[in-house]
């Protein structure tokens, strides 16, 4: 806050002088929206500019190319300095300003400059690169999926557009980084693609909507803080708690991630801030009334014949793509209950069963990796999930609940000694929560590592919302087979 405030400052005492020098009164430089009015006759625009400076995010590409255009009249017009004075307005506009060698120019005294092709292609590429991470990073950006976690909503190879402003586009943390490049610069291996000379705070703007029960929600994955390269595939928590942290350490390079580095998720947001989730034999309630799943959601069951084989037309018919022989005649398939009602009919098959896990089976990996929550992906809570300026009783049983938020998500000091809780060296038996938070599942429930491996998404790791698929492509189909036109131009819901 402190920088922003600095480099403002010094942007507007920049522009004073640059209006003095133009024959405009300094003081008009600072007075809010008559300011851009006459800059833009400074440098000669006409009014209708001022359109664009009232749209969201497209305001900061006409800003930056405000910019540019003062420097033209000031004479600089090289291809470095016009770079330097987008990359650093907070500098060059002082700079110009108070420098006494900078001399502004009216149209008719400027240099005429021949551009060569090579400049012109320059010049277009940088524009060009500066509008599409602005609209990338302030609007929308385009994502595919890379796994069957939220088959059959959204499949392997769908390419959809992600709404940024539907919730609130957020300021990088990062804001210096490779443009295109997300955590790892192309064409190597694990080189960071961006520096961390400069970590912005969490900042969002204003969004369209609040993320509501069954929203489609892109995020970035809570646990990427840290990543084990060789393994990034896997959580890093996880495999601390497989193999111990030195094996960890010793065997794999380990680096830590930013908010907005961290891999992108997409799931289904079942539980919103303030709900308390509960899952009793596979069925999701929320506040204590069933959530109804969406239609495409899958499970898995168990299909038993009379011992012949699965026909593989009833398969490819019903559009399944994961399924596993368990044992001659006993199959374990990934389906809709619409699929498998239709798999019932078939010939040869006796049975179709859903599986659900036991409640006395639990599971190690699922969160909170406690053995005071005997929980497994069928049978869970009940959980609250937290919601900014809620406070919650806290002990040592349930502190395992809530420990990463409040240590890692929200930056406490946190101790647990002697049966007692202590928050930045002081004893507590209560905690605020700072943030919202969310609970995201994944529309394949058996296949799917979602919050119930890894727990809660703060309001912080929030990207967007889904949309639109606009392309889908089978990659296990021959090169003119491969787009999945019935999947193509859908809505995402």
């Amino acid at each position: 806050m402190i920088l922003t405030i600095l480099f403002f400052l010094a942007s507007a005492a920049g522009l004073w002088r640059i209006f003095e020098k133009a024959g405009y009164q300094g003081w008009k430089a600072i007075i809010p929206f008559y300011n851009f009015y006459v800059w833009l006759k400074i440098i000669h625009k006409p009014v209708w500019w001022y359109v664009f400076i009232l749209v969201p995010f497209i305001n900061v590409f006409t800003l930056l190319l405000m910019v540019v255009e003062t420097l033209k009249y000031f004479n600089r017009q090289g291809l470095a300095e016009q770079a330097l004075g987008v990359l650093f307005p907070f500098v060059f506009l002082p700079f110009i300003g108070f420098s006494p060698s900078e001399r502004y120019y009216q149209p008719a005294e400027l240099p005429r400059m021949k551009k060569s092709a090579a400049r012109e292609w320059a010049d277009a590429i940088i524009f060009a690169v500066i509008a599409a991470t602005i609209i990338r990073t302030f609007m929308i950006e385009a994502y595919t999926i890379p796994t069957s976690s939220m088959e059959k909503s959204l499949l392997v190879g769908d390419y959809l557009f992600v709404s940024k402003v539907s919730y609130g586009p957020k300021i990088p943390n990062t804001p210096i980084a490779f443009p295109f490049a997300h955590h790892t610069l192309p064409l190597t291996q694990y080189t960071k693609s961006y520096v961390e000379w400069i970590k912005l705070p969490y900042y969002r703007f204003p969004g369209l909507r609040t993320i509501k029960n069954n929203d489609v929600v892109v995020f970035n994955y809570p646990d990427g803080d840290t990543v084990a390269l060789q393994m990034q595939n896997q959580s890093y928590y996880a495999l601390v708690r497989e193999i111990g942290r030195e094996n960890v350490w010793r065997h794999y390079d380990v680096t830590s991630r930013p908010v907005d580095k961290r891999e992108n998720y997409i799931k289904r947001c079942v539980g919103i801030p303030g709900d308390t989730l509960q899952i009793i034999d596979g069925v999701l309630f929320i506040n204590g009334k069933e959530l109804h799943d969406p239609p495409n959601t899958q499970f898995n069951f168990q299909v038993v014949t009379d011992g012949t084989t699965l026909p593989r037309r009833t398969i490819e018919r019903n559009d399944i793509t994961d399924w596993a022989q368990a044992a001659p005649g006993i199959y374990i398939v990934s389906m809709t209950n619409d699929v498998a009602s239709q798999i019932e009919q078939v010939g040869n098959v006796q049975e179709v069963t859903r599986i659900i896990r036991a409640r006395d089976r639990p599971e190690r990996y699922i969160f909170p990796h406690n053995p005071q929550y005997p929980w497994n992906e069928d049978q869970f809570g009940p959980l609250y999930i937290p919601k900014k300026g809620h406070t919650v009783n806290i002990n040592t049983k349930n502190i395992a609940l809530y420990d990463r938020i409040i240590e890692v998500y929200e930056g406490n000091q946190l101790e647990v000694r002697n049966d007692r809780i202590f928050v930045n060296g002081l004893e507590t038996d209560s905690y605020t929560f700072n943030m919202d938070y969310y609970w995201m599942v994944g529309d394949n429930r058996h296949n799917s590592a979602d919050s119930r491996f890894w727990g809660f998404v703060p309001e912080d790791h929030i990207v967007g919302r889904a949309m639109f698929v606009w392309l889908s492509l089978d990659k296990n189909k021959s090169f003119l087979s491969k787009i999945r036109f019935n999947k193509t131009f859908r809505v995402i819901r």
